[in-house]
């Protein structure tokens, strides 16, 4: 495919522009409330079509565009759509690997671009070909599901979410889960996929891979606690700022479970795929699903623990029921 070039609204007609089809019958403007969907895609070609046509769909209705693409596919749209005012391309590179972190950068990203009170699309893709774990990728994807709940009652603005196909296919099955609607073809579609009653735990965690460590912990344990999780860490290598995030996290963490969980919980220590995870086991139970996803307000009494955790370890993983009680993984790379 050749250069695939914008009709900027100031500029009608464009030189050599490829009339794009129309994503749907009816204009963003008429379609209250957020909207989510996916585009499957294959290869470089595929990618920019539908990108390309998407952002100058927004550009016709005089939307702003919010461009959150691995840095290769964001260099292949800049060559075709450059960034100004109204197409901004974002950094992702402090939170694309961290899905716990992704919702409070879109809230950010979208806030800013919405100055002057234009409505937002965004384009983001996250890093699949560099996934690192089979934990991360279900994060990923439980995070696609989770924006719909994040943003189902602020304000409007559409994301569409690229995926290539030619990664893993159960993959692409498991995310028409997340997506209330599909792209194809230029149009969109409803998912018949979509689940939009997924349970908080619909992935079930992993074993713990032995040798693992066990500490039983209550009101005064805490300086235990970190030692048990020193002592692990410095045996395979992680030290200094990194460990000191650890601790930071794993304190917040089992101060919840001493406060909310029944007053005492269960540390677990154990290395995996060159990561230290520290899973937290205890009575209580998380109902809200997006807790720690949004970042604390300067006024908010509790809460931040979580978020924390979110923002000091390289992945979150919690499964809450009010049976079996909440489980709690924090993961820390031992390499990069």
């Amino acid at each position: 495919m050749g250069a695939v070039r914008l009709r900027r609204p100031l500029d009608p007609g464009g030189d050599g522009a490829v009339t794009l089809p129309s994503h749907s019958d009816t204009p963003p403007s008429a379609q209250a409330g957020y909207r989510h969907e996916l585009y499957p895609y294959t290869g470089r070609d595929e990618f920019l079509q539908g990108t390309v046509g998407f952002i100058q769909e927004a550009l016709d209705d005089g939307e702003a565009v919010v461009v959150a693409v691995p840095e290769d596919k964001a260099s292949l749209l800049r060559s075709q759509v450059p960034e100004d005012g109204t197409v901004r391309y974002v950094d992702t590179s402090a939170v694309a690997h961290h899905p716990g972190r992704l919702i409070g950068a879109w809230q950010d990203w979208i806030k800013e671009q919405a100055a002057g009170g234009r409505p937002v699309r965004g384009i983001g893709e996250s890093p699949w070909a560099e996934v690192r774990s089979p934990a991360q990728a279900e994060q990923l994807r439980y995070h696609e599901w989770l924006l719909n709940k994040a943003f189902a009652d602020g304000p409007a603005w559409w994301l569409l979410c690229p995926y290539d196909t030619a990664g893993d296919k159960a993959a692409l099955g498991q995310l028409t889960r997340c997506h209330p609607q599909i792209r194809s073809g230029g149009r969109s579609t409803p998912c018949t996929d979509y689940d939009p009653q997924a349970p908080f735990d619909f992935i079930p965690l992993s074993h713990p891979c032995d040798p693992y460590e066990e500490f039983i912990y209550a009101s005064g344990d805490l300086p235990a606690l970190r030692e048990k999780i020193s002592a692990c860490a410095e045996q395979l290598g992680l030290a200094d700022r990194r460990l000191r995030e650890l601790q930071l996290a794993a304190t917040e963490i089992a101060t919840n479970s001493i406060r909310h969980g029944g007053g005492h919980g269960t540390l677990r220590t154990w290395s995996e795929e060159q990561r230290l995870v520290c899973e937290f086991r205890d009575a209580g139970y998380i109902a809200d699903p997006l807790a720690g996803r949004h970042r604390p307000t300067s006024t908010q009494a509790g809460g931040r623990g979580l978020w924390l955790a979110h923002q000091l370890c390289d992945l979150v993983e919690i499964r809450s029921t009010p049976d079996t009680g909440t489980t709690i993984r924090l993961h820390t790379c031992l390499t990069g």
